[in-house]
């Protein structure tokens, strides 16, 4: 294994040298800013306009860093223009007198009232539509998110993953996201580089991010490129913005569901003779339902009100210079506790900080991000009738990104990540048998990626090597994105890819939805034999998990402003790992003669996945429409039989609609309504009086009177739930003052014709608890 290790750290190092020794050709590059508040300005184009009319036009489009870089600038002077609906126009005359160099450009824009125009502002996502491959993404910003209906009169990440196209959510509590066929554990998410274990809280409703300091939010759910690695169903990778280097500010808000502060602005700001400027940015929101929900929502929990606890905390220091190099140092903090009318509860704690910085060396052409991390996670879970589980997970992260920027936005990324992380964990499998584990890990991922953009095509091969250390494994996984620009108005796309992860989980099938979504590596205590789907016989080592995604889709500007994405997909789980609900004996030599399969503690699955993923975007002005259909269908095959997973969802429809009223566009109305068809459950069959033999074989079961029942289980996963449908609506109100401040009140319904839909049963004592019902809630926020 070390000798691997040295072939793929030697590689990496002779891509870096050969990257860096390429052509001396001109370069015109570097950061744009928002004038009012030092803020990067990401995915705005910036064109050199040549003034000899026999030289062609340049440009490049800003990263979500503010970045740009334009090569192969041939000598000559040229207009810079930046011209966008949000700030005036830019124009800077640029000379080129060399044939070879770098002119290095820092560009601030000055924000514009952009009420009353009626230009479309065309997003990241529509500026890249000939350039970028963008399959299976959703791109979305502080705006987008709020326009999707404010829960709780708060908005969150969550509702925009839950709207994407191919996501089936279990509804308004437990916070579990399946994406096309995969499980939670197989999403990664991504904050600023870091991995974050558990985003969402108990309540469904709300992450732990914090919309106010969104610049971007990436949302894959397959296909995606070889920068991403350690996950085989989805990626979301969220960008935080930095604190106003220029004045201080923030926000406060309140409403029924949870209280609310943000505080930014200069450590020390830009002056003559030193460009560089430093800011900080602190955010903290703590639930309210203890003091409110008893009496604003007596009715919900069987009349207990809404069991949630929760407060996240997070903060940042960043430290830039005049040209938009800088260094971050940042920390967060997440508790959550539940208690479902006493029936379960399930608690975590999460906290951990970091660096992260950004280099743009002064004589090079190479761009480069890095991170070094580490994080904490444990949760508890307690269910009547059931053994305690615990799981905890402490890692480390160290990466770098590497970006060389070619002519037409081609480009070359390549990067190097070192994971090290310790997993503890404990369940019970249905028939009481314990399984525990306990791993030390070290992974090391490197990728090379490749996009090449002419008129017509858009192709971007690229290739990850994913060595798990300790489990003396190497993953090879090639991965390819194309593109085909048929006209100025349709392109056909497809991408794929093999995929590969560590992490595990086990989920226990007694719960109809799973609350308890432990962490843990690849275990090693797996069977030795596996018989797939075909009848052919494996050999697994260990649990890693692997994927293969085959993506083919459709883009149509079916108008100027009406946008129609159609993808299907395939994605096939050749190795899966899961908890032995089989398992009778345990692992020793007095039992060595019994089948694995009913002494391991994890056995190994495969899957398949596929279906077809349909959205219609509209957006003019005003109005903002967005409508997703998604049909899908998982199977998984455990060695014995095929059965459907409990997030097999066959038809999944999002409608959201946002319109803004008046003069000034102050007032909004946002709509959402989501149906979903039954997700499969394993009925309950019958029930038995269990017997503890207290007294031995002496014990006479024919009078003793146990308090303790057991469960008689159907057929796994044979029956389906209701259906899920719920409308949510939500009103804002903002007033704009002559500071600069702004109030906006926040009216909010959910589930506004009161839809019963079940969460969840305790099959023991048949203890219902169902999804919210009718919730109204009003909301104020101050932005100072």
């Amino acid at each position: 294994m070390v000798k691997h290790m040295k072939h793929i750290l030697s590689l990496f190092a002779f891509l870096t040298v050969s990257i860096v020794s390429f052509s001396q050709d001109h370069t015109v590059r570097g950061f744009i800013f928002n004038n009012e508040n030092g803020e990067v300005v990401p995915f705005e184009k910036a064109v050199l306009i040549p003034t000899e009319k026999s030289q062609a036009i340049l440009g490049a489009s800003t990263d979500v860093n503010g970045f740009f870089s334009i090569p192969k600038v041939p000598i000559g002077t040229y207009l810079l223009k930046v011209q966008t609906v949000e700030f005036k126009e830019y124009n800077k005359e640029v000379k080129v007198i060399e044939k070879g160099g770098i002119t290095e450009l820092r560009i601030d824009l000055i924000p514009v009232d952009a009420i009353g125009i009626d230009e479309v502002v065309i997003s990241a996502e529509t500026k890249a539509k000939t350039t970028e491959v963008l399959m299976s993404v959703t791109k979305l910003d502080k705006k987008g998110l709020e326009r999707i209906p404010a829960v709780g009169a708060e908005n969150d990440i969550t509702a925009a993953f839950s709207v994407t196209p191919g996501v089936v959510t279990t509804g308004d509590q437990g916070g579990q996201l399946y994406v096309r066929g995969g499980t939670p554990i197989q999403n990664k998410v991504l904050l600023d580089g870091m991995t974050i274990y558990n985003p969402f809280h108990s309540i469904g409703f709300f992450s732990i991010f914090e919309t106010e300091l969104v610049k971007n939010v990436d949302i894959y759910t397959g296909g995606f490129d070889s920068k991403y690695g350690g996950r085989i169903s989805s990626i979301m990778d969220i960008t935080y913005r930095d604190g106003n280097k220029k004045n201080f500010g923030g926000k406060v808000s309140v409403s029924p569901f949870l209280a609310k502060l943000v505080v930014e602005g200069p450590i020390y700001r830009a002056k003559e003779g030193r460009p560089g400027a430093g800011s900080f940015i602190f955010s903290a929101k703590h639930a309210l339902l203890d003091y409110t929900a008893k009496d604003l929502y007596r009715g919900v929990n069987n009349g207990n009100g809404l069991p949630y606890k929760f407060t996240d905390l997070y903060g940042k220091l960043t430290f830039a210079t005049g040209q938009g190099s800088k260094i971050s140092v940042f920390g967060f903090s997440n508790t959550d506790k539940v208690n479902y009318n006493e029936s379960a509860a399930l608690d975590f704690q999460q906290a951990g900080g970091g660096l992260s910085w950004i280099l743009l060396p002064g004589g090079g052409k190479t761009f480069i991000k890095g991170h070094l991390t580490t994080s904490s996670y444990k949760t508890n879970f307690e269910e009547v009738g059931s053994q305690p589980r615990t799981s905890s997970i402490f890692g480390t992260d160290l990466g770098f990104d590497f970006s060389y920027f070619l002519k037409n936005e081609s480009q070359i990324d390549y990067g190097i990540g070192i994971n090290i992380f310790k997993t503890d964990y404990l369940t019970y499998n249905e028939v009481a048998s314990k399984i525990q584990d306990q791993n030390n890990t070290v992974e090391i991922g490197a990728y090379a990626n490749y996009k090449f953009v002419t008129k017509r095509f858009v192709v971007q091969p690229g290739l990850r090597v994913q060595a798990y250390a300790s489990l003396s494994t190497i993953s090879l996984e090639p991965r390819l994105g194309v593109k085909y620009n048929a006209t100025d108005f349709f392109r056909l796309k497809l991408s794929g890819g093999r995929y590969s992860q560590n992490f595990t989980t086990a989920s226990s099938d007694r719960d109809i939805v799973n609350l308890f979504n432990g962490l843990l590596s690849a275990p090693s205590n797996v069977q030795q034999n596996f018989i797939t789907e075909s009848g052919k016989e494996k050999n697994p080592k260990n649990g890693i998990q692997y994927s293969w995604h085959a993506i083919l889709g459709g883009e149509l500007d079916l108008t100027k402003n009406l946008m129609l994405n159609v993808e299907g997909y395939y994605k096939y789980f050749p190795q899966l790992s899961n908890i032995n609900t089989n398992k009778l004996y345990e692992d020793v030599s007095e039992f060595s003669k019994e089948d694995d399969v009913y002494k391991k503690d994890f056995l190994i699955e495969s899957g398949k996945s596929y279906g077809v993923d349909v959205l219609l975007k509209y957006t003019l002005n005003r109005l903002f429409l967005w409508g997703v259909y998604s049909y899908a269908k998982s199977t998984r095959w455990d060695g014995f039989t095929t059965y459907a997973p409990v997030f097999d969802r066959r038809h999944n429809v999002n409608i959201v609609a946002s319109y803004a009223f008046g003069k000034k566009k102050d007032l909004e109305l946002n709509v959402r309504w989501n149906f979903g068809s039954g997700l499969p459950f394993t009925p309950t069959s019958g029930y038995y009086q269990t017997e503890s033999f207290s007294q031995g074989v002496n014990t006479d079961y024919t009078t003793s009177n146990s308090n303790s029942v057991g469960v008689l289980l159907g057929e796994f996963n044979s029956k389906r739930l209701p259906t899920y449908h719920r409308l949510d609506i939500t009103v804002k109100k903002q007033f704009k003052f002559k500071n600069k401040t702004e109030l906006e009140i926040i009216a909010a319904v959910t589930n506004a014709y009161n839809r019963k839909n079940i969460f969840y049963v305790n099959r023991v004592t048949n203890t219902k608890i169902y999804q919210f019902p009718f919730l109204p809630s009003l909301g104020i926020s101050y932005k100072f």
